[in-house]
């Protein structure tokens, strides 16, 4: 892509009710924009990166064996009624009526509508089990949206349903899920961590969730230092205590509530962290109340065993910059990143770094390398900001060391800049991208 027929429109200015990294970067760094409370348009450089995430979560799915439908984002609240979360979803769930004064909502999460889809399509032994997902548009009207794509009302949601035969088969892609959602977020290079969890609206028996660490999560976990084992607070304290909690030190109520050490051993130790995945052993909940069954083997009726398994694909684009941000922009990981390669031109006057970045812009394209070519008439300064801000992950600056025969290669993980001949800088580039 060659910068001066891009659209990325960066401000120097975050908007006035940002308060996360990620809020103000992704604004000012022309990847969203405000659409109103708590909605976002998706810029092109903003699309590139939600296709990217979305790709890996379909990939490890398809991988683990689930199949991808995408169901209407309008439900019946017929259903909801059925399953008796019409009320207990409260002022989250929008409804809306047609003209025909029929009463819908804008779908917050999907469980009645894929049981109804499976109802009576399924129904024997022989065709479980069965995982359903999509990657698809959610809506909760959040009392206060805030912190940009971390809590906003409208979000891109990819959630799944498996229904079993026995609660042994639901359990068994229960650990399948978590597994593979695990291989998801360290494909995406986040530092992250499952922990037991309340089911909360959802229901079930248990549930657990990945939380992506950082300072400005608005989950505290209890982490062990030595082993897998987490918890949310909230599975520990109680509601009177887990407010305490944010407004106290955590050492006072750990001294008070919780043992330093975990049964492995290990030092157990406070983190906050970003809900970025949730899965739920709902057990025969939702096919009960909907009246789903299948034959089992003695041609008896018995209510599907379901497990129900989300991530929030668009929040995870803030985690990603969350957690991997300088004060100059984001700093994306490598999956993540929406162009690997900026080439840019400090003075497209000058005609032998124009055909420099020409031919090494040509060179990366045929190898399918993300690439730009910033060839704008801007400044060298105001280039290098945008770089940063944006945060292609390697800027090949192309300047006044090329009648030496020299150019710069800027790392924007380390910040480093090196110096490479012009004869090795294409090989030197491929090499990086390798590692």
């Amino acid at each position: 892509m060659r910068r001066s027929r891009a659209f990325i429109p960066t401000i120097k200015e975050a908007p006035s009710d940002a308060t996360l990294a990620s809020h103000k970067f992704l604004v000012r760094g022309g990847f969203i924009n405000t659409q109103g409370a708590g909605l976002y348009n998706f810029l092109p450089l903003g699309k590139i990166v939600l296709e990217k995430i979305r790709a890996i979560v379909k990939e490890e799915l398809d991988q683990a064996g689930c199949l991808e439908v995408q169901l209407s984002f309008v439900t019946p609240i017929g259903l909801w009624e059925r399953s008796g979360r019409s009320n207990s979803m409260g002022k989250e769930m929008l409804r809306i009526k047609d003209r025909h004064d029929n009463e819908f909502v804008l779908s917050p999460t999907n469980e009645e509508a894929m049981v109804e889809l499976v109802k009576n399509r399924v129904t024997s032994y022989k065709d479980l089990p069965l995982n359903l997902y999509q990657i698809n548009t959610k809506f909760r009207d959040e009392a206060r949206p805030r912190y940009g794509l971390l809590r906003g009302r409208e979000f891109l949601m990819k959630d799944g349903y498996s229904f079993h035969s026995s609660q042994e088969d639901m359990i068994r892609e229960f650990e399948l899920m978590e597994a593979t959602y695990k291989k998801i977020f360290t494909r995406l290079g986040l530092d992250f961590r499952v922990v037991q969890a309340d089911s909360g609206a959802i229901g079930g028996e248990g549930s657990k969730e990945f939380h992506v660490l950082a300072n400005s999560g608005e989950d505290t976990l209890v982490i062990c230092e030595a082993c897998d084992y987490g918890a949310n607070i909230e599975t520990i304290f109680d509601e009177e205590e887990v407010q305490a909690l944010n407004e106290n030190s955590y050492e006072e109520l750990q001294l008070k509530k919780l043992d330093k050490r975990c049964s492995c051993g290990g030092n157990l130790s406070f983190k906050k962290g970003i809900e970025v995945g949730h899965i739920f052993q709902l057990g025969t909940k939702y096919s009960q109340a909907l009246e789903a069954y299948f034959n089992d083997e003695n041609g008896r009726a018995k209510p599907f065993e379901m497990a129900t398994f989300g991530i929030g694909v668009s929040r995870l684009i803030a985690a990603v910059i969350e957690q991997n941000h300088d004060e100059n922009g984001c700093k994306w990981t490598k999956e993540t990143a929406p162009f690997a390669v900026n080439i840019l031109l400090s003075n497209v006057k000058d005609k032998a770094q124009v055909a420099l970045g020409e031919e090494l812009y040509e060179k990366l394209k045929a190898l399918r390398v993300e690439v730009m070519l910033d060839d704008t008439k801007e400044r060298f300064g105001f280039k290098m900001k945008d770089a940063e801000l944006i945060g292609f992950t390697y800027t090949v600056i192309i300047g006044k060391e090329l009648e030496n025969g020299l150019v710069q290669i800027y790392d924007r993980k380390t910040t480093q800049n090196s110096s490479v001949r012009v004869d090795e800088i294409y090989a030197k580039l491929v090499e990086l991208l390798k590692s």
